[in-house]
């Protein structure tokens, strides 16, 4: 038997921290994970930051890339149709010894590159990160990928290598693009069919897990025919496609009853975990904890993605109601994850840092999860671009990330 805890068979929350050597430790705040983190090799980094102090910041550029979707995305309960994709801001960092690295960079333009190179120019690199800890506070953080990247590229290293390198070879990557095919468009809508068909598109692609979207009776559906819906493709999934995992989002959708209801109707379909079924509050995750535990299910619930409120989801990690942490990783930032992610392990909760929009974002967070591990699974974002080449990212036959050597996060410009 598989005992990856993403994988068909599922295993308790409590035995999935044991099999990773994470024991039992008293609860420290959230916030704590925020302070600067000591990194356990100083020895290392002090070598790393000595050989960065030897270049200086050239010259820091905007570009656009591409990222397309393989096909339309459509709705999910709060929002209309994702569409296809498109261009992405980026920054790209020089050196005065001609090393580069280039991150995603949302809501940079050219005339910030311009201010951002008048800022920092001349400037040794390490007065803009430390490679154990991240960026400098002084920096902003559209910075964050692009200095992560540009380190690992003059160490000829990966960017997890420097995180650590405590993750697993291989993190699990689930499709976050099973969306309301169904109803797509909506004066002549395909059915199920259209869903079963995607899904299957993705599986070829590699992904052994899936997660859909539910929640059509918010706005797209009349409430009941869409919940009925949502029950109805979820068991057609799980009956098509018997070696996938399957996880549900619904986008706060739902009610408490809902969600309910929708985990009655969905039978014997394990899922992996219930993601933002309704806006997070104590009173209603206290009766979603109740309900999972009289009904058997081993089903994780996941939240944190929609506008946190990180002492909310403090608060909820204290009373033992969250399972998964799913803060965007851009909207935290990668320098954050790299502080959070180890109080949250400390704390017996997993993480699946949100990456939707662009693949982009399922790299970085891939580099966390092998970096400093007690991730659970890794959104993915299938993307195909003429300026990215993201051949070292595609799931294995087993719809794994698996670790390569590539330096910096790996991934070329063309």
């Amino acid at each position: 038997m598989n005992s990856n805890p993403a994988t068909k068979i599922q295993i308790s929350r409590r035995d999935f921290m044991k099999s990773t050597t994470i024991g039992a430790v008293t609860a420290v705040p959230l916030t704590a994970g925020l302070v600067q983190a000591r990194a356990d090799n100083h020895a290392e980094h002090g070598a790393w930051n000595e050989i960065l102090t030897g270049h200086k910041i050239e010259r820091i550029e905007f570009r656009s890339v591409n990222d397309r979707y393989p096909r339309l995305v459509g709705r999910n309960s709060g929002k209309g149709v994702h569409g296809y994709g498109g261009d992405r801001p980026a920054l790209i960092v020089h050196t005065d010894r001609g090393a580069m690295g280039w991150g995603y960079a949302p809501g940079a333009n050219k005339d910030q590159a311009h201010n951002l190179s008048n800022q920092f120019q001349d400037k040794p690199l390490t007065n803009l990160l430390n490679t154990a800890t991240g960026i400098r506070d002084s920096v902003h953080k559209q910075l964050d990928f692009a200095l992560h990247d540009l380190a690992g590229n003059i160490l000829g290293i990966p960017v997890y290598k420097m995180l650590g390198d405590k993750g697993p070879d291989k993190v699990p990557t689930y499709s976050g693009m099973v969306y309301f095919d169904d109803i797509e468009p909506l004066d002549k809508p395909p059915g199920i069919e259209q869903v079963l068909f995607n899904a299957g598109a993705d599986r070829a692609f590699g992904y052994r897990q899936m997660k859909i979207k539910v929640g059509r009776g918010r706005q797209w559906m009349e409430h009941g025919a869409g919940l009925t819906r949502d029950i109805e493709v979820t068991r057609e999934l799980a009956k098509t496609y018997p070696d996938v995992t399957f996880l549900a989002d619904a986008n706060d959708g739902f009610s408490l009853q809902d969600t309910f209801d929708y985990l009655d109707g969905i039978g014997d379909v394990e899922l992996l975990f219930m993601e933002e079924p309704f806006r997070e509050n104590i009173d209603g995750f206290t009766k979603l904890r109740k309900y999972l535990k009289d009904s058997g299910k081993k089903t994780y619930i996941a939240d944190g993605e929609a506008d946190p409120n990180q002492r909310e989801l403090d608060d909820l990690i204290a009373r033992g109601l969250l399972d998964v942490h799913l803060t965007d990783t851009w909207g935290l930032g990668f320098t954050n994850w790299r502080r959070l992610l180890p109080s949250l392990e400390k704390r017996g909760v997993l993480t699946s840092p949100h990456t939707w929009g662009t693949r982009l974002k399922t790299v970085y967070t891939a580099h966390l999860a092998w970096g400093l591990g007690n991730t659970l699974t890794v959104e993915g974002v299938t993307c195909f671009s003429k300026d990215i080449d993201y051949s070292l990212y595609n799931p294995d036959q087993e719809g794994n990330l698996v670790k390569n050597d590539a330096p910096g996060f790996g991934l070329k410009l063309k």
